[in-house]
């Protein structure tokens, strides 16, 4: 079987004892990624403050142009970046002005997502809808989206615990208008982790996704595509939104950009860019494409898979038993999760536990070996 270890040198030999099977929570960093970072410390260096020419002018459109290209965006304009995807969410919600706006939802959105929404019930900012996860989630979500009874609907397009895939989301589509609903699609478990072409539904969902996990480009670039027309004035606002041509305004009104700037906010750290593109490069010279990639891990899934049955997880509930890697990792829910976690952790070997479930990502820096070496260690697992 290939081998891509040699695209992680840097980040294997900086613990070359550690089992990283935490692939879908934080990603090690390819080499290219150490070129991208240095460029950006390069670029400050020799350019000072004539950095920000070449970070909006070059960087930022090259940027935009790789995510257009793997989610088969019309228009690479239609993408904006920011330190995460909590700081995007924050933007979309102040361009609406119902109080309270109704939100649509489901009970396995992440974290970030999960605390907001509550303090914003508690400030009467929003109220909130939650459907259930569980069979037939799909078809209940489209339903009670339907109603017409939401201001905004927020879906993962990957759920972050489980692995499970919502496949509704040209449905989603055809419900949203610039006037509401909006829809906003969390797509930070499938952006380069699953084949996902939104040309079909550009000029009506929100997509907010990340570098953090599969696209391996780490922390500080989160983006948003925003579709034409939807949101042209969030209240939070910074001035990088003024950099683009405005829309003449009224006297004393405050201008903005028609693409997708108008959700920008202020000066931010410019290295997370770097390196996402650094990274993007080198996977297009290697020829890894997100289908590439998955044909890569798919084997390495089904070997681990296969071997559970020989070991305490065997009795635990597999989440996401099919074949296709989806989210990239196995959950495994068992009252033992956190303890195997630990267990695992003191050998250096990394997972991680949501709550009762075990998830054990993969990765392209991942071969036979590594799971083979993973899997004898799970079948040395105690129950508890």
């Amino acid at each position: 079987m290939t081998s891509y270890k040699h695209l992680f040198q840097r980040s294997i030999a900086a613990a070359p004892d550690r089992l990283h099977f935490a692939a879908h929570s934080h990603h090690l960093w390819p080499d290219a990624s150490f070129v991208g970072h240095q460029a950006a410390w390069q670029d400050a260096a020799r350019l000072a403050d004539r950095k920000w020419d070449r970070v909006m002018g070059e960087i930022w459109p090259a940027a935009q142009a790789h995510v257009a290209t793997e989610l088969v965006l019309p228009d690479p304009s239609s993408i904006v970046f920011a330190g995460n995807t909590h700081d995007l969410i924050l933007r979309i919600v102040s361009a609406r002005s119902e109080r309270p706006l109704r939100v649509l939802a489901s009970d396995g959105e992440f974290h970030s997502f999960r605390r907001q929404a509550q303090r914003w019930i508690e400030s009467g900012r929003i109220t909130l809808e939650m459907v259930a996860r569980g069979p037939d989630f799909d078809a209940r979500f489209l339903a009670t989206a339907r109603s017409g009874h939401h201001d905004l609907i927020v879906i993962s397009h990957v759920m972050f615990e489980t692995g499970a895939v919502f496949g509704a989301i040209a449905d989603l589509a055809a419900l949203a208008r610039p006037d509401g609903p909006w829809v906003v699609v969390d797509g930070y478990h499938s952006f380069m982790a699953m084949e996902t072409d939104l040309s079909a539904v550009a000029d009506r969902v929100f997509y907010t996704a990340g570098g953090y996990k599969y696209a391996m480009a780490g922390e500080g670039v989160a983006f948003l595509h925003c579709p034409p027309g939807f949101g042209p004035r969030p209240e939070i606002t910074g001035w990088y939104a003024e950099f683009a041509d405005l829309e003449a305004p009224p006297p004393g009104r405050i201008g903005y950009a028609a693409d997708a700037m108008r959700f920008m906010g202020s000066t931010f750290d410019p290295s997370g860019l770097y390196r996402f593109v650094a990274i993007r490069d080198m996977l297009a010279e290697e020829g890894l494409t997100t289908a590439a990639i998955n044909a890569h891990i798919a084997p390495l899934r089904e070997q681990l898979r296969a071997s559970l049955s020989d070991t305490p997880l065997a009795a635990a509930e597999l989440l996401n038993p099919g074949s296709d890697p989806r989210a990239r990792f196995l959950a495994l829910r068992s009252p033992h999760a956190p303890a195997w976690k630990a267990a695992l952790m003191e050998q250096d070997i990394i997972t991680d536990v949501r709550g009762d479930v075990l998830r054990i990502g993969f990765g392209l820096y991942h071969d036979t070996r590594d799971v083979e070496r993973l899997a004898g260690a799970l079948g040395d697992l105690g129950d508890a």
